[in-house]
């Protein structure tokens, strides 16, 4: 049934678009009932997965014999965590975009056929339809931003093309490495991640395929498409952006990079994790003092995908199972702060200046607003009861094991993401101002009823995973053991 995720998504695009212009609640209905399906079929097959039931064949079939390319779609605990978190996504971005009126039917189609793509890269186990559904998840990104968008929204459109691109053909490069040097003449990620690459391959094919998906994932310094991308889209655009398309870099880089070469990835992974610490640190430091709202969380997201990266290359169950978690976790809460910023505020007050926002007492004007964003915050800060103290923790963890400066500096981002958080929160929502008589006397819209909704589901998720992380981590763990990891467990670390 899980295919059923993917196919529903461009079923849902092609009744948009043969909908009649002007039928915008219809649109928003149809969007909706798409995502919604996705969602109950992904929390469906978590209820029917079998504990340690490894990888299963969803379908496959051959799609281009002669060059061994299979359609072949498949699931671990791996896929099926993140395929959840893809579900969500959806249906709270849909409630968060509820009030988009411009071209609304193209909009939603867009919107669909990028969820489709994300479902199709999860759940892909031939490296060729992997990279199409990647491509797929990238063009409707550039629409969705540079008509909907704001705030140099061509720029910004044009610049995360750009770096997307970039990585995707660095990525397509070592894929076909890959396929040419195995001589297997198959693109099934399962039977290349059993052929032993030659090490002088692996060393420049690791880098050039990790590098070119983590472009995606926010890494440090290839990082600087996302603050602007996610300032530039609308709402549900920015939750998606930093709910699931970065989580497709960390996923691709996982999946492909690291299984496919893992000595190169012990010749590069102390590299890498200095990196993905500079992320943590530098993105938390820049949000510190950044003045426009959204780029405080645009820079936070930098900084919480750089734990993330940093818990793949500790090569251990704990810090791989972390990294899996962290992108559910991160996910959840950053597609809610930025839900609040775009929608709850911006939507309302038309400003994201911090100092302006700091005189209109939106603690007063918004409570809802406010009190939302006060529990995301904290659990964007790792407070303990909430998803990113769970992952964010195994993380550490993992890190302190492989190497144990990595696992303090990183340790410090998380204090700088207190300080930044804590001034957030204080300049735009909980100050001392008083509302001007002019704002007195034209109230702000109140929080409507979609949006509380969406609200309502995040916070939920965010709180169940911080209270019971077994529920993604009996998942994720197993996921390790199965044949695809062996040669990465065995062989990805130099000691």
């Amino acid at each position: 049934m899980l295919a059923w995720t993917v196919y529903i998504s461009f079923i849902g695009v092609l009744v948009l678009m043969l909908l009649p212009a002007g039928r915008a609640r219809l649109a928003r209905i149809v969007a909706l009932l798409a995502a919604l399906i996705g969602l109950g079929i992904a929390l469906a097959a978590i209820f029917q997965r079998e504990p340690d039931a490894g990888i299963e064949t969803i379908t496959q079939r051959a799609w281009i014999p002669g060059l061994g390319i299979n359609y072949f779609l498949a699931v671990d605990g791996i896929s099926l965590t993140l395929a959840v978190l893809t579900g969500v996504a959806a249906v709270v971005g849909i409630l968060f975009s509820w009030n988009v009126e411009h071209r609304v039917k193209e909009f939603f189609a867009f919107y669909l056929a990028l969820i489709g793509g994300v479902y199709g890269v999860f759940l892909s186990f031939d490296l060729f339809l992997l990279f199409v559904f990647y491509e797929l998840a990238i063009i409707p990104k550039y629409f969705l931003i540079a008509i909907w968008g704001s705030t140099n929204k061509e720029y910004g459109a044009m610049k995360l093309a750009l770096y997307s691109f970039v990585g995707s053909a660095m990525v397509l490069i070592g894929i076909v490495a890959a396929y040419v040097v195995s001589g297997a003449k198959t693109m099934n990620l399962v039977e290349l991640a059993q052929y032993s690459f030659p090490a002088s391959f692996q060393h420049w094919a690791f880098p050039l395929v990790f590098v070119g998906f983590a472009i995606l994932a926010g890494l440090w310094p290839f990082h600087t498409w996302a603050p602007t991308g996610h300032v530039a889209a609308p709402t549900a655009a920015s939750m998606l952006l930093a709910g699931v398309v970065m989580k497709l870099g960390a996923y691709g880089a996982l999946r492909v990079a690291m299984t496919l070469f893992p000595e190169g990835l012990a010749e590069w992974r102390y590299a890498i994790g200095l990196l993905a610490v500079i992320g943590i640190v530098y993105g938390a430091t820049v949000a510190l003092i950044q003045k426009d709202f959204k780029f405080v969380i645009g820079y936070s997201s930098v900084s919480h995908m750089g734990f993330v990266l940093l818990g793949l290359v500790t090569i251990n169950t704990i810090g791989l199972s972390g990294a899996v978690l962290q992108m559910f976790s991160h996910g959840i809460i950053a597609g809610l702060l930025f839900g609040v910023v775009g929608r709850m505020v911006y939507d309302r007050t038309h400003t994201r200046d911090l100092p302006l926002l700091e005189g209109l007492g939106l603690g007063r004007a918004l409570p809802f607003a406010a009190g939302t964003f006060a529990v995301a915050g904290f659990a964007s800060m790792g407070l303990p009861g909430f998803s990113g103290f769970a992952a964010e923790f195994q993380v550490l963890l993992g890190a302190w094991q492989a190497f144990p400066t990595f696992a303090v500096l990183a340790g410090f981002g998380i204090l700088v993401g207190i300080a930044y958080t804590l001034r957030v929160l204080q300049k735009a929502f909980f100050n001392e101002a008083v509302p001007s008589p002019e704002a007195q006397a034209h109230p702000l819209p109140p929080i409507s009823v979609p949006e509380r909704l969406g609200a309502v589901i995040l916070l939920g998720a965010t709180l169940i995973i911080g209270i019971y992380p077994n529920l993604l981590l009996d998942l994720i763990g197993p996921s390790f053991s199965s044949h695809l990891f062996d040669r990465l467990l065995r062989e990805g670390r130099p000691f």
